[in-house]
């Protein structure tokens, strides 16, 4: 990917490394690689490494390698069929692990880097959400005033000791995400998102290919959403481009 950058830079503004997840120190030493000498624009991981959470603290000098090099995360769910919608069944039916349970997961993983405390650790770690932020928009209510009240439904447990490590709200952390334009031509989906995370932490995606169409059709209907929203020209001009040239530090006319 790099050399085809650095062959085409008119047609590619740069890319995303990808790094061995399951080999937490090998993992580093790519990302040091693919961004300093490679001159990728980050790296982008999934929601788990084979069933393993990543608030786990064998994964943690990643996150602190990439905040160190200042250079983002992008997060993509990954589940599979094996994964049940009910205890009583082996699999998920109707493809709904992947309907339901991508946004699921990228939203339990928010939720988990949230409370192992990594934006208090490292301010300056930057993490971009794949479609949206999952479900964490819609669920605002409950991230909110919600999660405030940590530990009032279990008893067995004092869960309270998770809010008073943190610096700030539950909330506030959830905030501090960036966010893909991918919802799949959702209009409603897309304004949720954006009033949550706010106009300069939202970036536009597509999803291309994965439509009926094979590219075209989620590219479209992204672009539609994107132009009938009423927000300003300077604001959709920054979750067209503005943003991704400042985040990623993009060397572009």
């Amino acid at each position: 990917m790099a050399e085809l950058v650095a062959k085409h830079p008119n047609r590619f503004a740069g890319f995303v490394a990808a790094v061995p997840m399951n080999d937490p120190e090998a993992a580093v030493k790519e990302c040091e690689r693919a961004v300093k000498k490679l001159g990728a624009a980050g790296v982008q991981i999934f929601t788990n490494v084979n069933g393993r959470p990543l608030d786990e603290p064998d994964f943690l000098p990643i996150f602190e390698k990439m905040a160190e090099l200042d250079a983002p995360i992008w997060v993509h769910p990954a589940r599979g069929a094996g994964f049940p919608d009910y205890q009583t069944e082996k699999k998920s039916k109707l493809e709904l692990w992947w309907v339901f349970g991508w946004p699921y997961e990228t939203s339990i993983f928010m939720a988990r880097m949230v409370f192992a405390g990594l934006f208090d650790r490292f301010p300056k770690l930057k993490i971009i959400t794949h479609h949206l932020g999952g479900m964490v928009p819609y669920f605002s209510g409950r991230t909110g005033p919600g999660l405030d009240q940590l530990g009032a439904r279990t008893e067995e447990e004092d869960l309270t000791v998770y809010l008073r490590r943190l610096k700030k709200r539950p909330q506030d952390y959830f905030k501090m995400f960036y966010a893909d334009t991918a919802t799949f031509g959702a209009a409603g989906a897309l304004r949720c998102g954006l009033d949550f995370f706010g106009v300069d932490r939202v970036l536009f995606a597509s999803d291309s290919p994965f439509d009926p169409e094979k590219g075209a059709g989620y590219i479209r209907e992204t672009i539609r959403c994107l132009d009938v929203l009423d927000i300003s020209e300077a604001d959709r001009r920054k979750i067209y481009e503005g943003n991704a040239r400042h985040l990623l530090r993009l060397k572009l006319p």
